[in-house]
């Protein structure tokens, strides 16, 4: 059973950074797209970013310019970098992995902005 695990989260300021990891514990197949999403609390779970094998990236209005998703096709392994992060950012965030025949979620980290 193919599990993704995320890391990185915690507590940050408003305007700081963060970066979040995505690891694959066995390899996954067929990749075509790895993304993140996030849901905050009463909301429901909303798109972040997405990267494909070849490297395309879709950014949501509300992080563009401030948000950097990447990947290691190698290693199954993607990451969100934040920087200049708001309040509103605060929420669970969660890694996807699309794939030609089964896709996978991640647990969830927690992710709080707030001074």
């Amino acid at each position: 059973q193919v599990q993704l695990v995320e890391s990185g989260g915690g507590l940050v300021q408003p305007g700081g950074s963060l970066r979040l990891s995505c690891a694959a514990s066995a390899s996954i197949f067929s990749i075509k797209f790895s993304e993140w999403y996030r849901q905050a609390p009463g909301k429901q779970r909303e798109f972040v970013a997405s990267i494909s094998t070849a490297g395309t990236t879709h950014y949501a209005d509300s992080v563009k310019g401030r948000f950097t998703i990447s990947g290691d096709n190698a290693n199954n392994t993607v990451y969100l970098q934040m920087n200049s992060l708001k309040p509103d950012d605060t929420a669970v965030y969660y890694c996807y992995y699309v794939t030609s025949s089964k896709n996978y979620w991640g647990q969830g980290i927690q992710v709080t902005v707030s001074s």
